[in-house]
């Protein structure tokens, strides 16, 4: 396992996209929809950071089963209970890779009737990239290798970890 951010990198790097969050709610409140279960960590440290009204909710989709990306494509596992029409939706999530979920998920929330809907990842890895989209908030841009700890895992171990990490290839499977 190699380090790619310690904890003061990721604390730092919050810190300041809470900043730019705040800057772009401004008077307004926001309703953040957390993307379970990779997204936890970060939610709950953003969320704390913010300076501004929120209401918070989450919703559940899958993606992989361990490595392997399903290929029917995201399908929600659990959805919000807080009615998201007429809302400010910043939906949060781990990490931007393919694209294909968070994707997904602005379609959802849209037609769940959201008066705006935007996008924050800890990590966006653009060398998978897939679907046509761009985080609207981002904290670190990532190479192309499999990365666990602050909440992202690798076959559900890992997650309590409080850095990130590059998983050797051959413990991620690969």
């Amino acid at each position: 396992m190699t380090i790619l951010h310690d904890e003061a990198s990721i604390r730092a790097g919050v810190d300041a996209l809470a900043v730019r969050i705040a800057a772009h709610y401004a008077g307004r409140e926001v309703t953040v929809l957390v993307v379970l279960r990779g997204g936890i960590v970060f939610a709950a440290d953003l969320i704390r950071r913010l300076d501004l009204p929120v209401a918070l909710d989450t919703i559940g989709v899958a993606s992989y089963t361990g490595a392997v990306q399903h290929a029917s494509g995201p399908r929600l596992t659990s959805t919000p209970q807080i009615d998201l029409r007429d809302r400010d939706v910043l939906i949060v999530d781990d990490i931007l890779d393919t694209g294909r979920t968070l994707s997904h998920l602005r379609e959802e929330v849209a037609r769940r009737g959201a008066r705006s809907v935007a996008t924050a990842v800890l990590l966006d890895k653009p060398a998978r990239r897939a679907a046509p989209i761009e985080a609207d908030f981002k904290v670190f841009s990532v190479p192309d290798v499999w990365i666990v700890g602050y909440g992202l895992d690798h076959h559900d171990r890992y997650r309590n970890l409080p850095f990130l990490a590059a998983l050797d290839p051959e413990a991620a499977g690969g």
